[in-house]
């Protein structure tokens, strides 16, 4: 399984959601590699992506994938990203 987490530029709240999805695997006992992307490699590192996980502003330029894409309302909120791991996932 693989979980990519969007942002702007790559290192700021997709590293946010790339941690706490790690947490939330871990928590949840399930086990996938997490990558943190900026929106322009969007296309190069969802090829296989299951879940992608992002802010509102970045769903039109993700575009069409097969990848469930999950828009996370506060990257701070352990609770959110973890419900929607398992239900992606679980």
């Amino acid at each position: 399984m693989k979980i990519v987490t969007i942002c702007g530029a790559g290192i700021g709240a997709s590293g946010i959601l790339k941690v706490n999805a790690e947490k939330a695997l871990g928590s949840l006992g399930l086990s996938a590699e997490v990558v943190a992307a900026d929106v322009a490699s969007v296309r190069q590192v969802s090829d296989d992506a299951n879940v992608i996980l992002t802010s509102q502003e970045f769903v039109e330029a993700i575009g069409t994938t097969y990848a469930e894409v999950i828009v996370i309302r506060n990257h701070f909120d352990q609770s959110e990203i973890t419900a929607a791991v398992e239900k992606a996932l679980g």
